[in-house]
Parts: structure tokens; C-alpha cells; sequence
């Protein structure tokens, strides 16, 4: 009888033999093959991720703050010129003329600067229209504003018609092409933070499954074959743990630190330039009443410009105030505004007096309490907080950037290891087969 029982043992385990490799091999297989597509998709993302984050810092976010200096300085550089036929033929107001001439120039190119900058990074050729129709749109502006300057007597009507060429043509232009830019901009986040959602998934689904197929071969081994612990195993299961936390976490701080870059910095960068520009183009509203002769419609146009410059989501207090900006800071750009809207009011009534020269000077002036000075006073506040904005959201892009290096080829280093460890691990396993 015991002859028989140790005879059916025998044969139970040459049964079991070619069982034991073949699940050995099914299991070493799938182990590799999930190791294998974690680290191919683990280096696909991180790099996509990485691409992805250079074009909202080389493209997208230049290109939305350059679709915006443009509306700004298109505003500015009317603003001067209407200084320039202001003081045109008065000498005692020659400083004003030269300091406003020059301001134009400058103007000028950066205006030149931005266009080219918009033409060479447009991606569709409706971006692409919009910067040739204001390209076109700037050369007649400008053929009008030489006709202004070199009049005489009719300076006035063609600084309304270059004027109307600004506010019809260039600056809904500059405004479209502002739009299509934060669109762009939108799409570059969207996509960066699909990716980076992707990755986060394939991370935890793909890691996960392979830590416990890892975890699973060392107890089956050590059940199986009664031997301790692998050294190997235990190595790549550590090193999996090692690669799979630091992963998600660059993903989703990358991810937050853009995130708040973009609305506590970016986006409120923008919403100050709108603002500044329309500041600019109200004060220039100003100097179109005095060379108007007093026309209603540019009394009104500034009093409509000021009111959404005080109040609502695009108003100074709130795109100059956040968490962002001391109190103090968002409480000078505003006190300052106010100073300068009182002293239009004053060149308004000296205007609607008859006293053009008082109002003249009281625009021109360099003193403070004069037009210019406050407006420059005001415009020092605002272009403060507008740097301090970039600066913030620059450093921030420069910290993600950091971040993310070398993590395309990070998964490649770990996981290849950590597949090389796994046939170390069993290699000794499919020998006792031979």
C-alpha cells in the first residue's frame, strides 16, 4: 500500500512539472509586458507634457500678451498724436511737442515689433488675415497722421479721419486678433491638462497593475519553490514605487502650479492691459475735445470709459486689486485715476469757456496737478503691478520647466531596470527546467 501511495505521488508530480514553467513564463510575460507599456507611455506623456508646456511659455502666452501690448500701444500712439496737433505751432509748448513726437516714434515700433511677432506666430490663416488687414489698416492710419501733422489749419480734419481709422479699422482688429489669441491660449491649457490627466490614469491604472503583478510573482515563487524572499523582485517592486509617486506628483503640480500661473498671473496681466489701454485712449479723448472744438461725443466717450475704468469686472479696483497687490498699491492706481479725471474736467470747463489756451496747458503740463503729469503718475502704478504680474508668471513657467526635466527619460532608466530584474529574478527558476 505505501508502495502504491508513493507511486501516485510521483506521478502527480511529473503531472504538475510542465505546469509549473509554463505559469512561470505567463506570469513573468504579462509582468513585462505591462512594465514595457508603463514605461512607453510613462515617456510619451511626460514628453508630450513637456511640449506642451513650452508652447504656452514660447507661444501661447507670448502670443496673448503680445495681441495685447498691441491694442495698448496702438492706443497710446494716438494719445500722442493728438498731443502732437495740440501743440503744433506753439512754441512755448515746444517740450511737449518733442516729448509727445517721441513717444509716437516708440509707439510706432513696438506697434511694428507686435505685428511682426503676431505674423510669424499665427497658426490659421484667420490669425493670419487679421495681422495683414491691421498692417494695411496701420499704413493708412499713418498716412492720415502725416496729412495731420503737415496740414496746418486742417490738421484737425485729418486727425478725425485717422483718428476713425483707429477706432473703426485697428482697434476691433487688434481686438479680434487679442480674442483669438486667448483662444489659442485656452486650447494650449486644455490640451496640456488632458495629457496630463491621461498620464495621471495610465500612471495609477498601469502602475498599479504592475506592482501587483510584481507582488504576486514573489509570493508565488516563494510558495511554490519554497525559497525566501527575491532580492530582485524586492528591488524592482521598490524601484516601481519610487518612479510611480514622483511621477504623479510632477504631473499634478505641474499641472496646478500652471493652473494658478495662468489665472492668478496671466489672466489678471491681461485683464490690467485692457484696462490700461482703454485708460489711454480715454485720456486721449481729452485732447479729441479740444481739437474737435468742444464735440459732445468725445465729452461723452471719455465720461463712458471712466465709468467702466471705476466700476464692474473690468474696473480698476478689481483688475488692479487681488490677492496678488498690497491694498495700498490697488488704492494709489485708482486715487490716481480719479486725479486725473478730475483734472479733464477742468480742461473741459476751461474749454467749454473759451480758454483754449489755459486748457491746452493745463493737458500738456508737466506740473503736477497738469493732465500729463497725473496720467503719467497714474500710468506708473498700473505698469507696476502689470510687471510685477509677468514677472510672477514667468518665474512660475521657469519652475515647471525645471520641474519636468529629464522626466521623458526618467521612466525609460527605471523601468528598464526594472525589467532586467525580473528576468534576473526567475532566470534561476527556468534553468531547474532544463
Amino acid at each position: 500500500m505505501p508502495a502504491v501511495m508513493e507511486a501516485t505521488r510521483s506521478l502527480a508530480r511529473r503531472a504538475a512539472r510542465p505546469e509549473t514553467p509554463a505559469r512561470l513564463r505567463l506570469w513573468v510575460t504579462v509582468t513585462l509586458l505591462v512594465a514595457a507599456a508603463l514605461l512607453v507611455s510613462a515617456c510619451l506623456v511626460m514628453a508630450r507634457v513637456q511640449q506642451q508646456v513650452r508652447i504656452i511659455g514660447d507661444q501661447a502666452a507670448p502670443q496673448a500678451a503680445n495681441a495685447a501690448d498691441l491694442y495698448f500701444a496702438l492706443s497710446d500712439m494716438d494719445a500722442q498724436v493728438a498731443r502732437l496737433v495740440l501743440t503744433s505751432g506753439r512754441a512755448e509748448l515746444a517740450g511737449s511737442q518733442i516729448d509727445a513726437l517721441g513717444a509716437y516714434q516708440q509707439r510706432g515700433r513696438q506697434v511694428d515689433t507686435d505685428l511682426q511677432l503676431s505674423l510669424t506666430t499665427a497658426t490659421g490663416e484667420a490669425e493670419r488675415a487679421i495681422v495683414l488687414d491691421l498692417m494695411h489698416d496701420l499704413g493708412v492710419y499713418r498716412e492720415r497722421v502725416w496729412q495731420a501733422l503737415t496740414a496746418g489749419p486742417s490738421a484737425a480734419g485729418y486727425y478725425t479721419q485717422a483718428t476713425n481709422v483707429l477706432h473703426l479699422d485697428l482697434l476691433p482688429a487688434a481686438t479680434r486678433l487679442r480674442e483669438a489669441s486667448e483662444e489659442r491660449l485656452d486650447q494650449a491649457y486644455g490640451e496640456k491638462g488632458l495629457t496630463q490627466t491621461v498620464g495621471v490614469i495610465l500612471a495609477v491604472l498601469l502602475g498599479g497593475a504592475l506592482l501587483v503583478l510584481l507582488i504576486g510573482l514573489q509570493v508565488w515563487l516563494a510558495r511554490r519553490f519554497r525559497r525566501i524572499l527575491s532580492p530582485a523582485l524586492i528591488t524592482a517592486t521598490l524601484l516601481t514605487v519610487l518612479l510611480l509617486v514622483p511621477l504623479t506628483f510632477v504631473l499634478v503640480v505641474q499641472g496646478r502650479t500652471l493652473g494658478e500661473a495662468r489665472d492668478q498671473r496671466l489672466i489678471p496681466f491681461l485683464d490690467l492691459s485692457q484696462a490700461r489701454a482703454v485708460s489711454y485712449d480715454a485720456a486721449a479723448d481729452t485732447s479729441r475735445y479740444l481739437i474737435s472744438n468742444g464735440l459732445d461725443y468725445y465729452r461723452q466717450d471719455f465720461d463712458r470709459k471712466a465709468g467702466a475704468l471705476e466700476a464692474g469686472d473690468s474696473g480698476l479696483p478689481t483688475v488692479a486689486g487681488g490677492s496678488d497687490v498690497a491694498p495700498f498699491n490697488t488704492e494709489q492706481v485708482v486715487e490716481r485715476w480719479q486725479a486725473f479725471r478730475a483734472g479733464h474736467e477742468r480742461i473741459v470747463k476751461l474749454a467749454d469757456a473759451g480758454q483754449e489756451a489755459e486748457a491746452i496747458g493745463l493737458l500738456t503740463g508737466i506740473r503736477r496737478g497738469d493732465a500729463a503729469f497725473d496720467f503719467s503718475y497714474y500710468d506708473a502704478a498700473v505698469a507696476d503691478i502689470a510687471a510685477d504680474r509677468k514677472d510672477r508668471f514667468d518665474r512660475d513657467l521657469r519652475d515647471v520647466e525645471i520641474l519636468l526635466t529629464g522626466w521623458p527619460w526618467i521612466p525609460a532608466g527605471v523601468l528598464g531596470l526594472v525589467i532586467l530584474l525580473v528576468l534576473l529574478a526567475v532566470r534561476k527558476r527556468f534553468a531547474e527546467y532544463r
